[in-house]
């Protein structure tokens, strides 16, 4: 049995069940026999430790042509060749390349072929669920238009499930699917570490964490709750592998860690809730808290661009807790009574549609002015600061000075104003 498991672990781990799904998607890439002998860059020894593993198993890479062209997934020779879905229905294969450059080194990845148009438009939606500008949008607009409890406590799920996948994946330190035969859709994580699969956390964490917040607090059909729940868990989930970011394990194990958080922070998010917005000391205690924790994640390992990423989260999440405080001191944006419960969401009509598209977008651009503002101001005062030359940025932000106190300050101020200088703009201007 023990073993049988093992050979389970290792075959949802192997690159070539990504490459497979990839295909069966319509994705498909090409690589250069030089590349392919180096396997991408990243992944290279466990790529090696995988083939010769499939090779055992008579799982063998298959070699097409006579040139410098490695078949993958489907291709070779420049060839693309579509999966059986999209080659039936005759659509036409565009040729991409990754929406956005590497974090880390900048690389813009290589092209490759999409026969499933669809497919692909979907799982980059599901992808971007995970990622920052969805985070900047979603949370921002369930404070200013939808409910402010509800906002609160789940960004404090959002800061442990992120904070805890992070730190996991630089304990663990599994590299990212092999290249190839795994297509990598997406390069802009492809530095970090890949086990477990962080956008699978927040992805099963968020919209669950979302349904048993407000289940009993707002009416609406539960079925239909749990449905949209599932549907964005799946999705999100499902688009990392299509991305050639993750394994199947290591999507299956984000899934099941974030279940675990869950279980364990869901009793916790009234009292947490509580403190933050009535103890004296909350803002001084939460504040030291994420830095504390952001620097005992920039010690785990050499720089990556998870811990930048993980000093994002920390500040965005003391920003927010700070603000709330505030709000509660200062009755800014005062939670209903228990005696309104459950809420009744209000009737549709276009001055509520307009109104709250209006504060969506201003709340937006102020906080996308904020972040370019406060970044511009950030990395030349910090670089200053500790005598670190702050010509080239990118090399700047390798160093833990840097790139600590840079992100922290700059998620810190965007966590505050979305949550009380944007309000109280609001409250000023008569949009409350």
């Amino acid at each position: 049995m023990k073993a049988g498991l093992s050979r389970l672990l290792l075959d949802l781990q192997d690159p070539h069940l990504v490459a497979r799904f990839q295909q069966l998607c319509g994705v498909s890439g090409t690589f250069t026999r030089s590349e392919a002998e180096a396997n991408g860059g990243s992944g290279g020894e466990r790529a090696g430790c995988v083939r010769q593993r499939a090779a055992l198993s008579g799982v063998e890479e298959k070699r097409e042509g006579k040139g410098d062209r490695w078949n993958n997934n489907g291709v070779a020779n420049g060839t693309p060749a579509l999966s059986a879905n999209s080659a039936a229905a005759g659509e036409t294969v565009a040729t991409v390349k990754p929406l956005r450059r590497n974090s880390l080194t900048g690389d813009a990845g290589h092209e490759f072929n999409i026969g499933n148009r669809l497919l692909y438009y979907l799982f980059t939606c599901g992808t971007e669920l995970g990622n920052e500008l969805f985070y900047i949008s979603f949370f921002p607009f369930l404070v200013w238009n939808v409910d402010a409890l509800v906002a609160r406590r789940l960004i404090v799920v959002w800061v442990w499930v992120m904070y805890l996948g992070q730190c996991t994946k630089d304990v663990i330190r599994w590299p990212r699917p092999a290249s190839p035969p795994v297509v990598k859709v997406e390069v802009f994580y492809n530095s970090e570490y890949s086990m477990p699969s962080t956008h699978a956390m927040s992805g099963t964490a968020v919209p669950l964490a979302l349904l048993l917040l407000t289940h009993d607090r707002w009416e609406y059909p539960f079925l239909l709750g749990v449905a949209l729940a599932l549907s964005w868990c799946v999705l999100v989930c499902v688009s990392r592998i299509y991305m050639g970011m993750h394994s199947v394990l290591d999507v299956i194990a984000g899934f099941l860690y974030s279940l675990l958080i869950l279980v364990v922070f869901s009793p916790a998010l009234d009292v947490i809730d509580t403190f933050n917005l009535s103890c004296r000391y909350a803002p001084i205690l939460i504040v030291s808290l994420h830095a504390g924790m952001g620097l005992f994640s920039f010690t785990l390992d050499t720089w990556s661009t998870s811990r930048g990423d993980t000093a994002q989260i920390l500040g965005t999440g003391a920003g927010i807790a700070v603000a709330s405080h505030l709000n509660y001191q200062l009755a800014l944006i005062p939670d209903p009574p228990a005696s309104m419960l459950p809420l009744q969401p209000p009737a549709l009509s276009f001055g509520l549609v307009g109104l709250c598209l209006l504060r969506f977008v201003l709340g937006v651009l102020i906080l996308l002015a904020t972040r370019a503002v406060m970044k511009a101001l950030t990395i030349p005062l910090v670089c200053w600061f500790f005598g670190i030359p702050s010509g080239d940025v990118r090399k700047a932000r390798q160093n833990m000075q840097v790139e600590l106190p840079y992100r922290y300050i700059v998620y810190w101020t965007v966590g505050f104003s979305a949550f009380f200088l944007v309000p109280s703009f609001y409250f000023y201007i008569g949009l409350s």
